[in-house]
């Protein structure tokens, strides 16, 4: 596996938004960049972007929040709004850093996160990199991709259990098992037993008699506002993903004005991590306004 870079020491801070507790650890100089990580179980802001914030801090300030309900952050995430409370929460962090505007990278929930919160406030958005973001397309077929079950079953039935997880990564996140080491796995297993997580998952199956309603509202490709988003956006889209449906990808193409679309090959959902170099590269061009 090619080396990469280790990420530089990072400023931390557990910062108090609208009476929650949001962990964010920032480095480098330049115009703000929030990364936003995806929902699988144990994830988390720092460990989903290791490879990528030594080199993207290079020229930019890069954020890097735990999103509510994971990391060190407060646990617990409106169930009936999922997207919408994330994108809420970013944006108070926003107003606590003194930022109006920035640029947004999301992976899979955390593109959810971004895309919602530039529908609301494309004022604050500058530039978008979206990989394999969720709520793209999921009312349209109904039935679960084989990862999704997998994330979204975790806490269920005999409850969490490494054995799962390990499923999860190896079979459904990314494209070769054999490049995810052991630690990771561990790592995230640790993080995702957390009492209060368990009891209180971030990401769940919509429930309930507002259950339809949640879903039509988490399905971006219903929402109007996105023929008219302008914000200069690029998706890269793992080509195998098996989490989020490579197809969502030709969805937001068709529908937003100003997007750029490129299918990554023999790539899973996880994108910057599986195929940093070439992530990394398109991520500093793109957001400098070279496309």
């Amino acid at each position: 596996m090619t080396p990469h870079t280790a990420p530089p020491p990072m400023q931390e801070s557990l910062l108090d938004i609208a009476g929650k507790k949001i962990f964010v650890a920032q480095t480098g100089d330049g115009p703000p960049v929030l990364l936003l990580h995806g929902g699988g179980p144990g994830a988390s802001g720092v460990s989903n972007y290791s490879r990528n914030i030594a080199e993207l801090a290079q020229k930019y300030r890069v954020i890097v929040p735990d999103l509510p309900g994971y990391g060190r952050s407060t646990t617990g995430v409106d169930g009936t709004d999922p997207f919408g409370y994330l994108a809420d929460n970013v944006r108070r962090l926003l107003d606590r850093l003194g930022l109006d505007k920035a640029h947004f990278v999301g992976n899979s929930y955390g593109g959810a996160c971004a895309l919602r919160l530039a529908l609301d406030t494309p004022d604050r958005v500058g530039r978008m990199v979206l990989m394999g973001p969720g709520g793209v397309g999921t009312t349209r077929l109904f039935v679960p991709t084989p990862g999704l079950s997998s994330l979204l079953n975790y806490c269920t039935g005999e409850g969490p259990s490494r054995l799962k997880l390990e499923k999860f990564i190896r079979d459904y996140l990314v494209f070769n098992a054999a490049q995810v080491p052991d630690e990771i796995i561990d790592a995230r297993y640790r993080d995702s037993i957390d009492p209060e997580v368990i009891a209180n998952p971030p990401l769940r199956r919509p429930s309930g008699p507002k259950a339809l309603r949640t879903l039509w509202k988490m399905d971006f490709t219903r929402d109007a506002r996105l023929a008219r988003l302008s914000v200069p956006t690029l998706v890269l889209w793992g080509a195998a993903d098996r989490v989020n449906r490579p197809s969502g990808g030709r969805m937001l193409a068709g529908r937003m004005p100003n997007c750029d679309l490129y299918m990554v090959a023999n790539t899973g959902h996880w994108v910057q991590w599986e195929r940093a170099e070439l992530f990394n590269r398109m991520c500093a061009d793109f957001l400098a306004g070279r496309r």
